[in-house]
């Protein structure tokens, strides 16, 4: 048995332990190559399934455990840091949030499912202020769901590994070999999927600097100003419910259904609380493949706009009823 292979049997249980909770704890290490690998082994080296099971599963109680605790405490600020690191742009925070609304602990049973969804599922939990125990409940039986699909995957390979000895030989060579290449494989995948949406997103960003000269600049004329839309969840709402001047609110996923009030003629600037803009950028993409051309994702979002301390104004509502006139529009003091 080459060695490789036989140190991996030997710490296969503390390896998968590990690894799973690193991944867990939000570090970007796909796990679905070691689940598989140990399926894989339940079948051909002897080790056993059901205390596979339980330590992922006791990896999985320990990192979401904490994940929730500190999205209890710290709420807004956990769950922009880990929308920082995510290689899944697409799921970010505002789209796990959503998931909440609409299915509630649901939503833990196939979160691990979910790029992106997994780490921020935890704390968003916590941030809701659901009960601890129920939590648990929900979790552990998503973890078990997401943990034997790749396991039981594996062991039927193993399985039809063992019906070949030229095979599994093979297999056994080349196994330590072949797991690498997985693992290089899902990480290289995550980050060219990051890379090529970043690079959308960079082309069309706008910086808060340069927001706030439109804005002068339609006082000065007397032009309509920049339509803004404001693309945060409610509950990202709590810790400061202000709003950019004449900004609107609109959840992300009711933003195609508004499409057609959305105005061709002026500037269309989107802004959330993703520190690298994810949410506001893909819809703007989303806006511009439906021939919304001037629309731009506003650079640090919110959290930008505020440190800057460019003005921020209380939210009204929007009037559908009568056109908006000079006097109705929000007047944005200079800041110097």
């Amino acid at each position: 048995m080459p060695f490789a292979l036989e140190f991996v049997i030997l710490h296969a249980y503390l390896i998968l332990f590990t690894w799973v909770l690193i991944e867990q704890l939000g570090i970007p290490i796909p796990s679905i190559p070691v689940l598989l690998t140990v399926g894989t082994l339940t079948a051909t080296q002897h080790l056993q399934l059901g205390v596979s099971l339980l330590i992922v599963l006791f990896s999985c109680a320990i990192s979401d455990s904490l994940w929730y605790f500190l999205g209890l405490r710290y709420g807004g600020a956990v769950l922009r840091l880990l929308c920082r690191f995510s290689f899944e742009a697409s799921t970010c925070v505002s789209k796990t949030e959503n998931y909440f609304t609409r299915r509630g602990p649901v939503t833990l049973l196939f979160s691990k499912f979910v790029p992106g969804l997994s780490t921020v599922a935890a704390p968003i939990a916590g941030q809701t202020g659901m009960p601890f125990q129920k939590f648990l409940a929900y979790d552990l039986g998503g973890s078990a769901i997401w943990a034997l699909t790749f396991l039981l995957a594996g062991r039927f390979f193993g399985d039809i590994a063992k019906r070949s000895q030229m095979f599994l030989g093979m297999l056994g060579h080349f196994a330590v070999v072949a797991f690498f290449l997985m693992v290089i494989g899902f990480f290289g995948y995550r980050v060219l999927k990051q890379r090529r949406f970043l690079a959308g997103v960079r082309s069309l960003r706008l910086e808060p600097a340069e927001l706030m000269n439109l804005y002068r600049e339609a006082e000065a004329s007397g032009h309509p100003l920049p339509f803004v839309v404001d693309l945060r969840h409610p509950l990202d709402y709590l810790p400061d419910p202000r709003v950019l001047p004449g900004a609107v609110r609109i959840l992300p996923s009711d933003l195609e259904a508004h499409a057609d009030t959305i105005p061709r003629d002026r500037d269309v600037v989107l802004y959330c609380t993703c520190p690298s803009e994810e949410t506001s950028g893909k819809v703007a993409l989303q806006l511009h493949k439906l021939g919304i051309s001037r629309v731009r994702p506003l650079r640090g979002g919110f959290d930008g706009w505020k440190e800057a301390g460019y003005p921020l104004h209380d939210y009204a509502e929007p009037q559908h009823d009568a056109p908006e006139t000079e006097s109705d529009m929000p007047h944005v003091v200079p800041t110097t």
